[in-house]
């Protein structure tokens, strides 16, 4: 599997991830300041799953269709950094290839999986 990290996901989830033998690509190096359709159009482009902070992806991919591989949403905000990367590492072990094709949620409480449907 492969990853795109948002512009919002800190540097130490990145690294705490590449680390773990991920192969993650980042948008501050690859694309700073895209805006969340250009991350989507990467994300897809390149066949990566996106890890995002940011709960406007969820209109984009979910309500409006726009077409990626999977979405990871961190809804985190009482972690920090290191924790956010083990939660996001967990998940990946955990969940592995079921990731594709969903928008997930990680919370302190758990994980969500909601099934992406294109639309036409």
């Amino acid at each position: 599997m492969r990853f795109l990290a948002d512009e919002g996901v800190e540097r130490a989830v990145v690294e705490a991830l590449r680390l773990a033998g991920y192969d993650v690509a980042w948008v501050v190096e690859k694309a700073r300041g895209a805006d969340d359709e250009q991350v989507i159009t990467l994300a897809e482009a390149e066949q990566r799953i996106l890890i995002t902070n940011d709960k406007d992806f969820g209109n984009l991919v979910v309500h409006q269709g726009y077409a990626v591989s999977g979405v990871i949403l961190l809804r985190l905000p009482r972690s920090k950094a290191n924790q956010k990367a083990a939660h996001t590492i967990r998940a990946i072990q955990t969940l592995g290839e079921q990731l594709a094709g969903h928008f997930t949620v990680i919370t302190e409480r758990g994980i969500r999986l909601r099934p992406i449907s294109l639309r036409p």
